[in-house]
């Protein structure tokens, strides 16, 4: 008995590590779902590794464990590779806030609480995400953030949205590709006389076929022609490890606050992944990053975002 329980944790590690690292081989979109995911797999496939050496010491169980805080390893080294320095109190400039939040399309019953939590955050700017549950409370929230691009503006659609109490020196939106139409909010506004590129985007699953990194290919560029400050948060539905995102990322000059808050799933709280960013670019510094504790009924948890410019 003791046997057979050893080889079918040794079966299920073998299987799953050798599926985490399929990467290091193929980049095929299938993969996707663990590749995000490569920690906490890993982390558990040392578990049952150890726990299939308590059934039987044996030389391939510990190969595994080997092999598992390998895969480990690396995904936190990736997880660095694009952090940002923190920006420090002699990185002269005033600090702002950006909030940003995938309030979830189908989440009508929390759509005042959410317009109140707006209204309440002392943010500069607001991105949100699936928006279509706070567009009955747009009129309150005009009156302190009285600029806005999307839901009726620049579009009928109501998925992605962005509130500023300040006006827009430039404002664009577009698609990212033909799978949703809208996606990304591109804008301009001057934060104490320095002008500043807030950028908005709403990527597809990565587990749904080529779309994801068909999205990236044609939001890099648009990023790579921005001058001066630049600060994108959005939902991605991806972690910096994925390899899309680890190119893009490379391409665009980005990074992150390290590390990231978990946003996703809900249920997992602080142990989750970060498949929600806020990506930044010199001279903007990230000051903090930090989880909304509270998700008011999403399936996501927003961002609070303080950032500041060098002049």
């Amino acid at each position: 008995m003791r046997q057979t329980i050893y080889c079918v944790l040794c079966v299920l590690v073998t299987l799953l590590l050798v599926t985490l690292a399929a990467r290091y081989a193929i980049d095929i979109w299938l993969l996707a779902f663990f590749e995000s995911l490569q920690t906490h797999f890993s982390l558990f496939g040392i578990l049952l590794a150890l726990l299939a050496l308590l059934f039987r010491r044996h030389w391939y169980a510990v190969l595994l464990v080997v092999f598992g805080v390998g895969l480990a390893v690396h995904s936190v080294l990736m997880l660095r590779e694009h952090a940002a320095s923190p920006a420090t109190e002699t990185d002269a400039g005033k600090s702002f806030k950006l909030l940003s939040f995938n309030i979830e399309n189908s989440n009508f019953e929390n759509g005042a609480g959410i317009a109140d939590f707006i209204l309440s955050s002392n943010a500069d700017v607001v991105e949100i995400f699936e928006a279509e549950p706070i567009k009955a409370e747009l009129q309150r929230i005009s009156d302190i953030y009285p600029y806005r691009i999307g839901c009726g503006v620049m579009t009928d659609d109501c998925d992605s949205l962005l509130l500023s109490k300040r006006p827009f020196q430039t404002q664009d939106m577009r698609s990212l590709g033909s799978l949703w139409r809208n996606r990304f909010i591109l804008a301009t506004i001057d934060m104490g006389g320095q002008p500043v590129n807030f950028a908005s985007a709403h990527l597809s699953k990565p587990y749904f076929d080529e779309f994801h990194a068909d999205e990236l290919s044609i939001l890099g560029p648009i990023l790579r022609q921005i001058h001066g400050p630049l600060i994108l948060a959005g939902d991605f539905n991806a972690s910096v490890i994925a390899p899309d995102m680890r190119d893009f990322l490379k391409d665009t000059e980005l990074s992150h606050a390290f590390p990231e808050p978990a946003t996703w799933p809900v249920m997992a709280g602080a142990y989750g992944i970060a498949i929600d960013h806020v990506f930044a670019r010199a001279p903007l510094r990230l000051i903090s990053v930090r989880q909304i504790p509270d998700a008011m009924g999403s399936n996501h948890f927003g961002l609070m975002t303080e950032f500041s410019v060098s002049k």
